[in-house]
């Protein structure tokens, strides 16, 4: 028999719902518990820890270098590659576990892609989802006749401190752009993009069950699963 284990992992984001998507995701595939411990910053941030029990929350903090927080990574990438990878490596070098970072874009076609690699930062560097979805439907808004489809695109990474190894994988989910936000789960754009096989439903209408089936992030940490368990598959 194989048992599948997931050593302490970090989730290098500052984002604490994108924390929790990600321990749902993995807990779908491993044969252990899966849980999220938190450091918040002064600022808000958060640094996320995937552990296999609740028990092993303090001993994974009681190991990290001196530092109340992650190093704050200004994500400069072009691509969501290269994004997801400055998160990784960065947050890993400092703290000295294995890293896990995505970075996610939203495509719209009929504004040529965009936002894209701006999706968070759509509507400014300091804005909130709700702006960055009221610019989003403005400038679908000024197109006349524009289709309204569109795609999410979920690059993730894993980076390994201690020999420089670093996996990508790509998830995506075709969809269209709602006339208005519907639901009230999920976050960022979710309440106004309806994804294929959705029954027309946002994925912020959706369990979070039913959005990761389907979802872009879903799909790309579901790739990285092999690697994630990698040389913590034990024989038994």
């Amino acid at each position: 028999m194989t048992r599948r284990t997931l050593a302490p992992l970090v989730v290098a984001t500052g984002n604490p719902d994108k924390v929790r998507e990600v321990v749902e995701i993995l807990a779908e595939t491993f044969d252990h518990p899966l849980c999220a411990a938190a450091l918040d910053a002064a600022d808000g941030a958060t640094v996320g820890f995937v552990v296999a029990s609740p028990d092993e929350i303090a001993g994974v903090v009681a190991s990290l270098p001196a530092l109340s927080v992650a190093p704050d990574v200004v994500e400069t990438g072009s691509t969501l590659e290269a994004n997801a990878l400055i998160k990784a490596r960065a947050v890993a070098t400092a703290l000295r576990f294995r890293c896990v970072a995505d970075d996610t874009g939203l495509e719209v076609d009929a504004l040529g892609g965009a936002p894209g690699v701006l999706s968070a930062r759509y509507a400014g560097p300091l804005a909130g989802a709700a702006d960055n979805c009221e610019k989003l439907q403005r400038e679908i808004g000024r197109q006349l006749r524009a289709s309204r489809t569109a795609r999410f695109v979920t690059v993730a990474v894993l980076y390994d401190p201690a020999n420089g190894e670093q996996v990508a994988a790509r998830g995506k989910v075709e969809g269209v752009i709602v006339d208005t936000p519907r639901g009230a789960n999920g976050f960022g754009y979710d309440p106004l993009f309806a994804p294929a096989g959705g029954n027309g439903r946002t994925f912020a209408e959706m369990s979070p069950a039913a959005k990761h089936r389907l979802s872009h992030r879903g799909r790309a940490f579901r790739e990285l699963t092999d690697a994630l368990a990698g040389a913590n598959t034990e024989k038994g």
